[in-house]
């Protein structure tokens, strides 16, 4: 093979990569040189979603488990790089009841964030061997019940969380480019993993998993893994956005966050890190412009009522919307790539058959 159709194939192989991260790039830096604080603030803000969303995705799109824990996993890793961060003055004025081994460490906030991460991963490897024996709907219940007992243990062990009560002192650390650099190297993280063995094994537990089974995939290990690696990036992603809120309390790692995060995923599309990246840009977006609206309606005089939850309910109707229409999401399932859009912009009309073989070309291709 000539050396310029080996650089071609590897061009349109990796090509998503470049659709997904220079426009992230590119926007950074046009958002860091135009615009205002607050637009830079909410660029920021949508970077660390994407570590969020993607991070989820790496588990939940390719194995089709509903993973409540995740945002539990930003929690985790939020408070852990956050004690490892703040000076001992600060957490004994702010904690009183903390362990003193605790009060005592501080770190710098890059080690700090990572060893959020690692804690997270490790919280993960402790459960998740039980709970991926478990499918369906028990699984799901199984799974929302541990993120039900690590929203108590967070807001019980006042010894390390300061309980229900907010966490402050936080060192402001993540910046606009400090939150680039995580969504690009999370992204990258789960196009390598889509196209890993262990990927590829996991969607084949999703499709199917008793024939996955009797080709010899274990499947309860494929998820154990893939697991764990979604919980490191989650502790990672809470890191980042721990350093950038700079406090929080429990109550920002329960339902209300995971509700939506699964919205950016679900409209953008589970079945894809090209479905996860859309999906958090249309919703962050729409969300912002709907908060925008609720404040001019409570602000505007010719009306003496007050509008809260506008911006949750739309984004609720969306999903069962989007559910409903277009169940893989607008992105569909499918990675972004130059052929398929070129063939987007064409609208070449298709014979089904024409579309069958390339199923089976992109299904060879993937194995």
């Amino acid at each position: 093979m000539k050396s310029s159709q080996i650089n071609e194939n590897w061009i349109s192989r990796y090509s998503t990569l470049w659709l997904l991260l220079l426009p992230i790039i590119i926007g950074g830096a046009i958002v860091n040189l135009f615009f205002s604080p607050l637009i830079v603030s909410i660029y920021t803000y949508f970077c660390i979603n994407l570590v969020m969303v993607v991070s989820l995705q790496i588990f939940m799109g390719n194995s089709g488990i509903l993973a409540w824990t995740h945002v539990g996993f930003i929690g985790i890793g939020a408070y852990a790089s956050s004690i490892c961060s703040v000076a001992p003055s600060i957490k004994q004025m702010g904690v009183p009841n903390m362990y003193p081994f605790l009060v005592q460490i501080q770190l710098p906030v890059t080690l700090s964030i990572l060893i959020g991460a690692i804690v997270a991963a490790l919280v993960a490897a402790l459960i998740a061997w039980p709970l991926m024996h478990l499918s369906d709907a028990v699984g799901i219940i199984t799974i929302y019940a541990t993120l039900i007992v690590m929203h108590v243990v967070m807001t019980q062990w006042d010894n390390v969380t300061n309980g229900p009560r907010t966490f402050f002192g936080v060192q402001p650390y993540t910046t606009l480019w400090v939150a680039i650099f995580g969504a690009v190297l999370t992204i990258l993280i789960a196009f390598l993993f889509r196209e890993s063995s262990l990927g590829i094994k996991l969607r084949a537990s999703r499709d199917d998993r008793i024939a996955a089974t009797a080709i010899g995939i274990n499947v309860v290990k494929v998820r154990y893994f893939s697991f764990i690696l979604s919980a490191l990036l989650a502790g990672f992603a809470g890191g980042l956005w721990a350093h950038f809120i700079t406090s929080f309390s429990p109550k920002s790692f329960y339902v209300a966050q995971i509700f939506l995060l699964l919205t950016m995923l679900v409209i953008g599309g589970s079945g894809s890190v090209s479905g996860a990246v859309a999906g958090t840009a249309i919703v962050t977006i729409i969300r912002e412009f709907l908060r925008q609206f609720e404040n001019y309606l409570n602000n505007a005089s010719f009306t003496n009522m007050e509008f809260f939850g506008i911006t949750e309910i739309i984004l609720a109707i969306a999903m069962i919307g989007i559910l409903a229409l277009r169940p893989m999401g607008i992105v569909g399932g499918k990675e972004l790539t130059l052929s398929r859009i070129s063939n987007l912009i064409a609208r070449k009309p298709r014979h089904p058959q024409q579309n069958n073989e390339e199923n089976e070309r992109t299904e060879k291709e993937e194995l």
